[in-house]
């Protein structure tokens, strides 16, 4: 028995120093958060708005922090409180607060910096001042504004299910890139930008994208079975993309996640990366769909 327990703990340490994370743990983490995300999403939608909110604003105060840990000087509390307010706007105003909502914040943004500027003792150079709210814009727009569009999704008639259907796959896709990078991976896809992905474990993650998209639209979405070859793929696009990038700002921030917030997991950003661009594909595939436009 001993034997057995022996053998088990040093396999689950191998694969856990090949995943660089506790695997049971973070599954075991995931599995909660996934469990929270149904509740709000399948019984009563407005109780996805403080679920994405609160998913916003961690992403938001971690990405900050680590760019002030670089020497940005982003003004914190108003990304913040664009965060807080973009999601609602987005989900009762629908495009219109969405885009009201971030015009204000990138002014609010603005205001904030070149006040804190004039009034410091030690005024800084105004190209720093201008690296500071290119900084600031990155992190409300690529953070809060694509964040907003998974809650603009779920506003929008059985947009729920749409919300449902696109998460189930971006994970099956980041699940595939996993089980096949770590079996069968030898050739790096981006090595400067992250080097544990690899090409096997894309073609994994695209395999997966097909046939999980297909199942997501017949039995979900209530689509034909060639809308998955579509959303799928384009979904697996988006995901990979958002991993990447997220990849690139901690690579040119010198840190490997953005928090230990969430054990197992890294941080809040490092766990909507692919969510963040595929909920605004998510949107655009849902009025496809539907033939219809959004004025």
């Amino acid at each position: 028995m001993r034997e057995q327990r022996d053998k088990l703990r040093a396999r689950n340490d191998a694969i856990n120093a090949r995943s660089g994370r506790n695997l049971a743990f973070a599954v075991l983490f995931g599995v909660v958060l996934g469990a929270l995300l149904l509740s709000s999403l399948i019984f009563i939608k407005e109780l996805f708005i403080p679920f994405a909110i609160a998913m916003v604003v961690f992403a938001t105060i971690e990405l900050a922090s680590a760019m002030r840990g670089a020497g940005r000087d982003v003004p914190r509390i108003p990304l913040v409180a664009a965060a807080v307010a973009i999601i609602p706007a987005a989900y009762f105003l629908e495009v219109v607060g969405q885009w009201i909502a971030l015009l204000v914040g990138v002014l609010v943004v603005t205001v904030w910096r070149l006040v804190e500027a004039s009034v410091s003792r030690d005024r800084p150079p105004r190209k720093a001042v201008w690296a500071d709210f290119l900084a600031a814009a990155l992190i409300l727009i690529y953070v809060s504004y694509l964040g907003s569009f998974t809650v603009l999704l779920t506003a929008q008639e059985d947009g729920q299910w749409w919300v449902l259907g696109f998460l189930i796959i971006v994970v099956a896709v980041d699940v595939g890139a996993y089980v096949f990078g770590l079996n069968f991976g030898k050739h790096k896809l981006a090595p400067k930008i992250s080097p544990g992905k690899t090409w096997e474990g894309f073609a994994g993650a695209a395999l997966t994208s097909v046939v999980v998209g297909i199942l997501v639209s017949l039995f979900l979405l209530d689509q034909q079975w060639w809308f998955g070859l579509i959303m799928g793929p384009l979904l697996l696009i988006t995901a990979t993309a958002g991993d990447l990038t997220e990849s690139m700002i901690k690579r040119d921030l010198k840190i490997k996640d953005m928090s230990s917030w969430l054990p197992g997991h890294g941080g809040f950003f490092d766990r909507i990366d692919s969510i963040l661009p595929s909920g605004a594909m998510a949107f655009a595939l849902y009025f496809w769909s539907a033939d219809s436009t959004l004025w």
